[in-house]
């Protein structure tokens, strides 16, 4: 696990709205993503990141590499975190990678990420 961040995502209440501002905003660009109900990949210069709709006033999560999640979300569960259940498509695992919400032994949440194979 090299566990540095590589992927953001954003919730937003409505994805077309979310592009138009932070488009603007940041000068970030935008591509249709996989997401049902709409959302976009987007682009920066830095750390890659995707936008979700129906998720209104979310903060944004950020993502940890790891190198095997399946190991990664052992540990979690071993050090006294928790993990959201749920899995992504295979149309978004072999575009994005895999991901998976967690919580520390505190309740902070963060996100796991391995990347497409």
């Amino acid at each position: 696990m090299s566990g540095e961040p590589t992927f953001f995502e954003i919730g937003v209440d409505d994805p077309e709205r979310g592009r138009a501002f932070y488009g603007s905003l940041l000068g970030w660009t935008f591509e249709p993503g996989t997401s049902e109900g709409g959302g976009f990949a987007i682009t920066t210069d830095g750390v890659p990141g995707g936008m979700h709709g129906g998720d209104a006033g979310a903060s944004p999560y950020l993502f940890f590499r790891v190198d095997d999640l399946d190991a990664a979300v052992a540990r979690v569960r071993e050090l006294g975190g928790t993990v959201e259940d749920g899995g992504d498509s295979e149309e978004s695992a072999a575009r994005f990678g895999r991901f998976k919400l967690c919580r520390d032994d505190q309740g902070s949440a963060f996100g796991l990420h391995e990347l497409p194979k």
